[in-house]
């Protein structure tokens, strides 16, 4: 059988062992992508739909004002610190520094009265309470399985800046665990490349007695496998299921993470990393590594994300580093400097990535998902940023053949609360949901547990998206 050995390993314990090594369950992968394959043949119907999700997590709590709700009719201490700039929508202004994302206005939907509901930094609503503590893709996995049926690609993955950059630092958590499972059990934890600690269930391989460095190092490892396999031949008698579980390590985990298997154009599209040079930003600021990893790394992980939908995958959270903290403290820049390191690779990666989605198709296939765990308060602090509020966060979202190019919402006269009913995590939850799975099939699954169908169905999407 084929099997990956850590060459550090005195004992030479397997590294990664395809044939034998358990499942969730106790499965091997070839026996997971047999049962897949019988189901599909006795007809057995999963309430999924062919659509993704990519959530791109804000870590931090980005202001509402230099977003999308300038209120620059409100004293200097209150509106956007960068001004305002209007987009394709008659009367619509963004901040300033959203100078592509304007242009795209109308591709988008912006939701003005949402609210986490807290200050507090952790990692909400990705993971929180309405998740069942879980990462949300956990939850959906729960119902679509852990696989893609047709590709064997991991349907949930969470994407730290490693995974496009071997010398970024850790993911985030300090705040909160983005591959958490809650009481799902570790059978769903999602698909989390290149973390620098242990692989987990990277393909739903249980590897838990080893480690992976990195990206880099499993495709040379891959590529030498498939060389020895070319040469030997020694897959000629493998049965279906096998040689399928092997060409799904062989191959789809290797091109689709691979990035040098992409356009050229299309990755220096992406890259943010020209915008915000290291050199270019402040030693004075703590957060100077975080700004950096954001800058260099935000662009090609959107673009990974995409790679990742087309290879199979269903959810996939996405977050740089804990950037959107703007006190202008020790640690923050101000509205000002910190919206150039934050928003402008921010302005740059989403709009690139709709513009791509748009020219390939994706536009009715992929919703995307922008918010962070809080916004920030109406008035600008004596230092010249803004502390931690829960009362009004920005939420942008495009595609996912909902009604796109609208605001919906509004906030009251300084961008503090709703003056409307408020859109809460339990509706931006409801809508990903619908998106991903035929709810009203979800309903007659006998076979979820209480908890997880409550929290699958209880609330209704956001209003006037679907």
């Amino acid at each position: 059988m084929l099997r990956f050995f850590d060459p550090r390993s005195h004992s030479r314990r397997d590294f990664l062992g395809v044939g034998s090594l358990a499942l969730g369950g106790g499965m091997t992968l070839p026996g997971l992508l047999a049962a897949q394959a019988r189901a599909a043949a006795g007809g057995v119907d999963l309430p999924v739909t062919d659509k993704a999700v990519i959530f791109l997590f804000m870590h931090g709590g980005p202001p509402q004002h230099e977003m999308f709700d300038p209120k620059m009719d409100r004293p200097m201490e209150i509106r956007s610190a960068t001004g305002e700039i209007p987009t394709t929508l008659a009367g619509i202004t963004y901040g300033s520094t959203l100078q592509r994302l304007a242009k795209l206005a109308h591709k988008t939907a912006v939701v003005r009265s949402f609210t986490t509901g807290s200050g507090n930094h952790d990692i909400k609503p990705i993971v929180c309470k309405e998740t069942l503590n879980a990462n949300m893709g956990a939850l959906y996995t729960r119902v679509a399985g852990v696989n893609n049926t047709d590709t064997g690609m991991p349907i949930n993955a969470v994407l730290f800046p490693r995974a496009v950059d071997p010398t970024a630092q850790e993911g985030v958590s300090q705040f909160g665990k983005f591959p958490s499972t809650g009481n799902l059990g570790p059978a769903y934890t999602p698909f989390v490349p290149s973390t620098g600690g242990d692989l987990q269930n990277d393909m739903k391989l249980w590897m838990p007695r080893t480690r992976l460095d990195d990206r880099r190092s499993l495709l040379q490892a891959l590529d030498t496998i498939r060389r020895r396999i070319d040469v030997s031949g020694k897959l000629d008698g493998a049965d279906r299921f096998t040689q399928q579980a092997y060409d799904v390590i062989l191959g789809g985990i290797a091109n689709a993470f691979d990035l040098s298997k992409e356009d050229p154009a299309v990755v220096a599209r992406y890259d943010t990393s020209k915008l915000v040079h290291p050199d270019s930003i402040s030693r004075k600021w703590n957060n100077h590594d975080n700004y950096r990893d954001h800058g260099q790394t935000l662009g090609k992980l959107m673009l990974l994300a995409r790679r990742l939908v087309e290879a199979g995958a269903r959810f996939i959270t996405v977050t740089t580093s804990f950037v959107w903290d703007m006190h202008a403290d020790q640690n923050n820049a101000t509205m000002d400097e910190g919206m150039r390191y934050c928003g402008e690779p921010f302005d740059h990666a989403v709009a690139t990535f709709i513009e791509d989605c748009e020219s390939r198709g994706l536009g009715d296939k992929i919703l995307l998902v922008c918010c962070g765990e809080m916004g920030r308060t109406p008035k600008i602090n004596k230092k010249g940023g803004r502390d931690h509020w829960g009362g009004s966060a920005p939420l942008l979202l495009y595609g996912g053949g909902m009604n796109m190019g609208q605001v919906i919402g509004a906030s009251d006269l300084d961008g503090a609360q709703p003056s409307v009913t408020p859109v809460n995590i339990d509706h931006l939850m409801a809508t990903i949901m619908h998106t991903l799975l035929d709810i009203g099939k979800v309903r007659t699954r006998a076979d979820l547990p209480t908890d997880v169908l409550a929290a699958l169905t209880r609330s209704e999407p956001i209003p006037g998206l679907m």
